[in-house]
């Protein structure tokens, strides 16, 4: 479904990527693992059209899209929710979640889609009228992540999800994604909690320095005297 071949990036004279490729294919659950300043969100960004890469191409459905806007690819069916969630935090539930359905095709589906979020988050069916910003840290990476498929992406990029969240509504977070991968969405996530993201990958992928270090599956990784001792603690 989608393919980053060789790509290069970064930010004026600073290069971030060097030659990163990967693929995440339909139905799978694709992880980025990797330090802080290892290149992860950076490669999300070139992927959704907010950094344009200096090399290298990305396809994604038989279609090259590191040419396009950032809107474009959204429409295409690409849906990122960004570290942090950047929720709208005076504005209400269902406000938010309106807010996801920017594009043409996906307001034409809003009442559908709503039920078949609250039906898959029922806890944000009973929060509808609250303030994003009252919610706790776990409600509203819920959120965040029930905006983004309000878009009814292809294939949903999580950037870091647990991050500055506590060990439990870690946990809760990652059952939320459990549950969208058990919905048959292909997930793209960066995420430095190791332990936790092998836990939910079909396939992984660790990067250092802008560069791919190695990649496998859960077993792969789990079997790495290196990686175990440097990022599981075993």
């Amino acid at each position: 479904m989608l393919s980053i071949e060789e790509v290069s990036a970064g930010y004026i004279e600073l290069q971030v990527l060097n030659g990163v490729s990967l693929e995440v294919g339909t139905g799978k659950t694709v992880i980025i693992l990797g330090p802080n300043g290892a290149g992860k969100s950076t490669l999300l960004n070139v992927i959704v059209g907010l950094l344009k890469p200096t090399s290298g191409a990305i396809c994604f459905d038989g279609q090259r899209i590191d040419g396009k806007e950032a809107y474009e690819i959204a429409d295409m069916g690409i849906s990122i929710v960004l570290e942090g969630g950047r929720l709208f935090p005076m504005l209400s539930v269902y406000e938010n979640l309106k807010i996801g359905t920017y594009t043409k095709r996906a307001r034409k589906y809003f009442r559908e889609r709503i039920e078949q979020i609250f039906s898959l988050f029922p806890i944000l069916k009973e929060r509808q009228s609250q303030m994003a910003g009252s919610l706790s840290g776990g409600e509203r990476q819920m959120l965040a992540i029930a905006r983004t498929l309000m878009l009814q992406p292809k294939i949903v990029i999580l950037d870091e999800p647990s991050s500055g969240l506590a060990p439990i509504v870690v946990a809760n977070v990652f059952e939320f994604i459990k549950r969208i991968k058990s919905e048959g969405y292909s997930i793209l996530m960066s995420e430095q909690n190791a332990k936790k993201a092998l836990e939910i990958a079909d396939y992984a992928y660790l990067m250092e320095s802008g560069r791919l270090k190695f990649q496998g599956s859960q077993e792969d990784f789990l079997e790495n005297p290196e990686i175990k001792r440097a990022y599981l603690g075993i």
